[in-house]
Protein backbone atom coordinates (compact mmCIF):
# COMPACT_ATOMS: atom_id res chain seq x y z
CA UNK A 1 0.00 0.00 0.00
CA UNK A 2 1.31 3.46 -0.88
CA UNK A 3 1.38 6.03 1.89
CA UNK A 4 -0.57 9.21 1.26
CA UNK A 5 1.17 12.37 2.38
CA UNK A 6 -1.00 14.89 4.15
CA UNK A 7 -0.41 18.49 3.14
CA UNK A 8 -1.98 21.74 4.30
CA UNK A 9 -5.76 21.78 4.35
CA UNK A 10 -7.43 23.88 1.65
CA UNK A 11 -10.15 26.20 2.89
CA UNK A 12 -13.62 24.97 1.76
CA UNK A 13 -14.62 28.42 0.48
CA UNK A 14 -11.43 28.65 -1.60
CA UNK A 15 -12.07 25.16 -2.97
CA UNK A 16 -15.68 26.01 -3.95
CA UNK A 17 -14.51 29.23 -5.62
CA UNK A 18 -11.96 27.31 -7.66
CA UNK A 19 -14.53 24.65 -8.63
CA UNK A 20 -16.87 27.37 -9.93
CA UNK A 21 -14.20 28.16 -12.52
CA UNK A 22 -14.52 24.67 -14.02
CA UNK A 23 -17.07 24.61 -16.84
CA UNK A 24 -19.57 21.82 -16.33
CA UNK A 25 -22.62 20.41 -18.05
CA UNK A 26 -25.76 20.81 -15.96
CA UNK A 27 -27.66 17.58 -15.36
CA UNK A 28 -30.62 16.70 -13.19
CA UNK A 29 -30.51 13.43 -11.28
CA UNK A 30 -33.94 12.02 -10.46
CA UNK A 31 -34.96 9.14 -8.22
CA UNK A 32 -38.13 7.56 -6.91
CA UNK A 33 -41.64 7.34 -8.32
CA UNK A 34 -44.93 9.21 -7.94
CA UNK A 35 -45.15 11.32 -4.81
CA UNK A 36 -41.99 9.65 -3.49
CA UNK A 37 -39.65 11.21 -6.02
CA UNK A 38 -37.10 13.95 -5.80
CA UNK A 39 -33.93 15.04 -7.51
CA UNK A 40 -31.03 17.43 -7.63
CA UNK A 41 -28.69 19.24 -10.01
CA UNK A 42 -25.18 17.92 -10.58
CA UNK A 43 -22.25 19.15 -12.61
CA UNK A 44 -20.32 15.96 -11.89
CA UNK A 45 -21.90 13.29 -14.16
CA UNK A 46 -19.43 11.53 -16.45
CA UNK A 47 -18.98 8.28 -18.33
CA UNK A 48 -17.25 5.49 -16.44
CA UNK A 49 -17.38 2.75 -19.08
CA UNK A 50 -18.78 2.22 -22.58
CA UNK A 51 -18.73 -1.56 -22.38
CA UNK A 52 -20.75 -2.16 -20.33
CA UNK A 53 -22.31 1.35 -20.32
CA UNK A 54 -21.86 2.94 -16.88
CA UNK A 55 -21.92 6.50 -15.54
CA UNK A 56 -20.82 8.07 -12.29
CA UNK A 57 -21.88 11.20 -10.44
CA UNK A 58 -21.19 12.72 -7.04
CA UNK A 59 -24.13 13.26 -4.68
CA UNK A 60 -24.05 14.84 -1.24
CA UNK A 61 -25.15 12.27 1.33
CA UNK A 62 -27.15 14.95 3.17
CA UNK A 63 -29.33 15.59 0.08
CA UNK A 64 -32.94 14.40 0.06
CA UNK A 65 -32.19 12.47 -3.14
CA UNK A 66 -29.49 10.19 -1.71
CA UNK A 67 -31.80 7.97 0.41
CA UNK A 68 -34.40 7.80 -2.39
CA UNK A 69 -31.77 6.53 -4.84
CA UNK A 70 -30.68 3.96 -2.28
CA UNK A 71 -34.28 2.88 -1.58
CA UNK A 72 -35.35 2.49 -5.24
CA UNK A 73 -32.03 1.31 -6.67
CA UNK A 74 -32.35 3.53 -9.72
CA UNK A 75 -31.71 7.03 -10.94
CA UNK A 76 -32.21 9.07 -14.08
CA UNK A 77 -29.79 11.61 -15.50
CA UNK A 78 -31.10 14.31 -17.81
CA UNK A 79 -28.48 16.55 -19.39
CA UNK A 80 -30.17 19.93 -19.66
CA UNK A 81 -30.63 22.04 -22.75
CA UNK A 82 -30.21 25.83 -22.54
CA UNK A 83 -33.98 26.37 -22.30
CA UNK A 84 -34.14 24.15 -19.20
CA UNK A 85 -32.70 26.74 -16.82
CA UNK A 86 -36.01 26.92 -14.88
CA UNK A 87 -35.76 23.14 -14.35
CA UNK A 88 -32.20 23.56 -13.07
CA UNK A 89 -33.33 26.27 -10.67
CA UNK A 90 -36.19 24.14 -9.29
CA UNK A 91 -33.91 21.10 -8.84
CA UNK A 92 -31.30 23.34 -7.19
CA UNK A 93 -33.92 24.13 -4.55
CA UNK A 94 -34.39 27.83 -5.41
CA UNK A 95 -37.36 29.16 -3.46
CA UNK A 96 -37.36 26.13 -1.15
CA UNK A 97 -38.92 23.81 -3.74
CA UNK A 98 -38.58 20.16 -2.65
CA UNK A 99 -39.50 16.61 -3.60
CA UNK A 100 -42.12 16.02 -6.30
CA UNK A 101 -42.78 19.78 -6.64
CA UNK A 102 -39.44 20.04 -8.45
CA UNK A 103 -41.02 18.20 -11.40
CA UNK A 104 -43.71 20.85 -11.99
CA UNK A 105 -43.61 22.89 -15.19
CA UNK A 106 -41.77 20.29 -17.29
CA UNK A 107 -42.65 17.11 -19.17
CA UNK A 108 -41.21 13.81 -17.95
CA UNK A 109 -41.13 10.22 -19.19
CA UNK A 110 -39.81 6.87 -18.00
CA UNK A 111 -37.99 4.04 -19.74
CA UNK A 112 -36.75 0.82 -18.07
CA UNK A 113 -36.22 1.54 -14.35
CA UNK A 114 -39.10 3.92 -13.59
CA UNK A 115 -36.81 6.90 -12.93
CA UNK A 116 -38.10 10.15 -14.44
CA UNK A 117 -36.30 11.61 -17.46
CA UNK A 118 -36.81 15.11 -18.89
CA UNK A 119 -38.40 15.41 -22.33
CA UNK A 120 -36.15 17.53 -24.55
CA UNK A 121 -32.98 16.80 -22.54
CA UNK A 122 -29.87 16.77 -24.73
CA UNK A 123 -29.18 13.28 -23.36
CA UNK A 124 -31.12 11.12 -20.91
CA UNK A 125 -29.69 8.09 -19.10
CA UNK A 126 -31.92 5.61 -17.28
CA UNK A 127 -29.72 3.85 -14.71
CA UNK A 128 -29.78 1.00 -12.24
CA UNK A 129 -27.80 1.88 -9.11
CA UNK A 130 -24.74 -0.38 -8.86
CA UNK A 131 -22.83 1.15 -6.00
CA UNK A 132 -22.51 4.17 -3.70
CA UNK A 133 -18.92 4.85 -2.68
CA UNK A 134 -18.66 7.22 0.28
CA UNK A 135 -15.88 9.82 0.16
CA UNK A 136 -15.98 12.92 2.35
CA UNK A 137 -19.45 14.51 2.35
CA UNK A 138 -20.48 12.82 -0.91
CA UNK A 139 -21.06 9.43 -2.45
CA UNK A 140 -19.81 8.52 -5.88
CA UNK A 141 -22.82 6.83 -7.43
CA UNK A 142 -22.16 4.22 -10.08
CA UNK A 143 -24.98 3.34 -12.43
CA UNK A 144 -25.47 0.74 -15.15
CA UNK A 145 -27.20 2.43 -18.06
CA UNK A 146 -30.42 0.56 -18.88
CA UNK A 147 -31.57 2.93 -21.65
CA UNK A 148 -30.61 6.23 -23.30
CA UNK A 149 -32.31 8.91 -25.38
CA UNK A 150 -30.64 11.82 -27.17
CA UNK A 151 -31.89 15.11 -28.59
CA UNK A 152 -29.23 16.79 -30.73
CA UNK A 153 -31.03 20.12 -31.11
CA UNK A 154 -30.18 23.52 -29.63
CA UNK A 155 -27.63 24.36 -26.98
CA UNK A 156 -26.62 22.72 -23.73
CA UNK A 157 -26.90 24.40 -20.34
CA UNK A 158 -23.54 24.94 -18.63
CA UNK A 159 -22.49 26.05 -15.17
CA UNK A 160 -19.54 28.43 -14.90
CA UNK A 161 -18.51 31.12 -12.43
CA UNK A 162 -21.44 30.32 -10.17
CA UNK A 163 -24.15 30.77 -12.83
CA UNK A 164 -26.07 28.83 -15.47
CA UNK A 165 -25.12 29.74 -19.03
CA UNK A 166 -26.07 28.49 -22.50
CA UNK A 167 -23.30 27.19 -24.73
CA UNK A 168 -22.13 29.64 -27.37
CA UNK A 169 -20.16 28.32 -30.30
CA UNK A 170 -19.20 30.70 -33.05
CA UNK A 171 -18.54 29.13 -36.44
Amino acid sequence: MTAVLQGPTVDAADFRAAMRMIVGNVSVITAGVGDDRTGLVVISMVSLSASPPKVIACVNRSSSTWPVMERYGHFGVSSLAADHQPVAERFSGFGGIKGPDRYAGADWFTLETGASLLKGATAAFDCRLDEMIDRGSHSIIVGSVAAVRTNDVGEALLYWRGAYRPTRFDS
